[in-house]
């Protein structure tokens, strides 16, 4: 292998390497995020793999008679650092679409390598690439399912940061129609203020424990949303109630009669995960697993409920 072939390997040895470690705090980063315990261990892991790749790429860098990247993981955490602080400031599917993009140049990356080393006769490293291209192509598919599950309503296998479901929501917000009179919307404004018991002659007169001040607010607040969300439709304003009931959906408080699945509080386990497993409509599964999120919370029922949304946004994004 000539000397401009061995220097060329080395670049790309040495840029995957830098992205690889970029890669690898990313996903330790985004444990905290995981929505299950299926989840969070394949992030956990996910990191794991990456570490060993990218032993093996600094091993192949060695191979060639190039020097060891020694600053290497120490900018990939710095990188991944200033990414996860700049992501707290984004919605969550542009957070996603950050990950999938450097997902995205490490597979081009890993498929030109191959090709450089073919074309070198370095077996070791094209077996190297094949390795890397495999992972990522995986981690693509798997970032394009986490996004095609967001776009579906959820439950994404990533949860959203407090900030990114702020800027989720702001973005929403400025996007509905505006096709409701400030009347209509000042109206409803005023049922949710009135909606007995008032919130502010609630708290004028306190409460003697604390729990009960919690449950009597949480009461009232869902109350009054339902309220405005009836209101907003008399009005006409479709738009603005399909927020209120997202809202009221993402709390987990529908009415029994809303929910898609009947007589769901007397299921044990079992008969909850079948149930889930069979729902077909990706904003039936976002009504379960927040319900089951917000009351009973039990481990099996939201993984099941997760896997079945991937399975649907597998078939709406044609992935195998």
């Amino acid at each position: 292998m000539n000397t401009t072939d061995t220097s060329t390997l080395l670049a790309q040895l040495r840029a995957v390497l830098d992205l690889t470690h970029t890669e690898i705090q990313v996903a330790e980063t985004r444990v905290v995020q995981a929505r299950t315990d299926a989840v969070r261990r394949e992030l956990s892991e996910n990191a794991a793999n990456g570490r060993s790749r990218a032993e093996a790429i600094d091993a192949a860098i060695r191979q060639l008679g190039g020097v060891p990247e020694l600053i290497g993981p120490f900018l990939g955490r710095a990188a991944a650092a200033v990414k996860a602080l700049t992501e707290q400031a984004q919605p969550f599917d542009e957070a996603l679409f950050g990950d999938l993009a450097l997902e995205h140049q490490l597979l081009d990356r890993a498929r030109y390598l191959k090709a450089l080393a073919v074309a070198a006769g370095e077996s070791d490293i094209e077996n190297l690439a094949f390795r890397l291209i495999a992972a990522h192509s995986a981690t693509v598919d798997w970032l394009t399912t986490v996004l095609a599950e967001d776009a579906l309503g959820g439950p994404a296998a990533l949860r959203r940061t407090p900030l990114q479901a702020a800027a989720g929501a702001a973005v929403r917000l400025v996007n509905v129609p505006v096709t409701w009179s400030a009347r209509g919307l000042d109206r409803a404004l005023d049922t949710v203020r009135t909606t007995p018991p008032a919130l502010n002659e609630l708290l004028s007169r306190g409460a003697r424990a604390g729990d009960v001040a919690v449950k009597t607010l949480t009461a009232s607040r869902d109350a009054a949303l339902e309220t405005a969300e009836q209101v907003t439709r008399r009005q006409g304003a479709d738009g603005v109630a399909d927020v209120i009931h997202s809202a009221r959906t993402a709390t987990g408080v529908l009415e029994p009669g809303e929910r898609p699945i009947d007589a769901y509080d007397e299921f044990n386990v079992t008969r909850a995960v079948a149930a889930v497993q069979e729902l077909t409509e990706p904003g039936d599964v976002r009504v379960m697993v927040a319900y089951e999120e917000a009351h009973k919370n039990r481990h099996g029922v939201v993984s099941a409920a997760q896997t079945r949304l991937a399975a649907i946004a597998h078939e709406v994004i044609g992935l195998e």
